[in-house]
């Protein structure tokens, strides 16, 4: 007979996700986890297979969290106010009490970026992907704009959100008003 869970799967991915956002996968451990999660490796092995299960679990999770967010963003009609708010938006969710500073998919895109693992890689390729499409139809808007155009503003202003998520992190408040203001004004 299988033994009932008692543990929520959602407060603990959710335990692990603040984990792994504020140290990284390489440098959370097992036995941070179990700490953080208040569960033991088994239940964790047994829920989610291994660290990266979970890690996996972490990120779907962590997008759910920011969906409102990219659902605001997929349906304003403002064109390049929208991609501004969007990045203005982006930074709140860091400030929010029991939230890390920065972006845990960054920082797992800076983290995975020269490995191998086709999963986690999959994941940020399908968010990348997706944020860059939805700046390419923001910047459409405006008609004045030729392709090639468009193309490159959406390539400056995915770098430009990296480099917001990087800030976020050590920066303050009025800095990064300023960031987001320059790179605006520089369209």
């Amino acid at each position: 007979m299988a033994r009932t869970k008692q543990y929520s799967e959602e407060e603990v991915i959710n335990k692990a996700m603040h984990l792994f956002w504020r140290n990284g996968y390489k440098n959370t451990s097992m036995q941070m986890l179990e700490k953080e999660m208040g569960i033991n490796k088994f239940s964790i092995y047994s829920s989610f297979g291994n660290k990266h299960g979970l890690f996996l679990e972490c990120l779907k999770s962590y997008k759910r969290k920011v969906n409102s967010i990219f659902e605001e963003f997929k349906n304003s009609n403002n064109g390049l106010q929208d991609i501004k708010d969007f990045f203005y938006n982006s930074v709140t969710i860091c400030s929010e009490n029991g939230n890390e500073k920065g972006c845990l998919l960054t920082n797992t895109y800076n983290e995975f970026s020269e490995r191998n693992d086709e999963m986690i890689n999959d994941q940020m390729n399908l968010f990348m992907t997706g944020l860059k499409e939805l700046i390419i139809d923001k910047l459409k808007m405006d008609t004045n704009k030729d392709e090639e155009t468009v193309l490159k503003q959406a390539n400056y202003l995915l770098l430009a959100k990296h480099g917001l998520a990087a800030a976020s992190k050590v920066n303050s408040t009025k800095e990064i008003e300023d960031y987001i203001e320059i790179t605006f004004e520089n369209l």
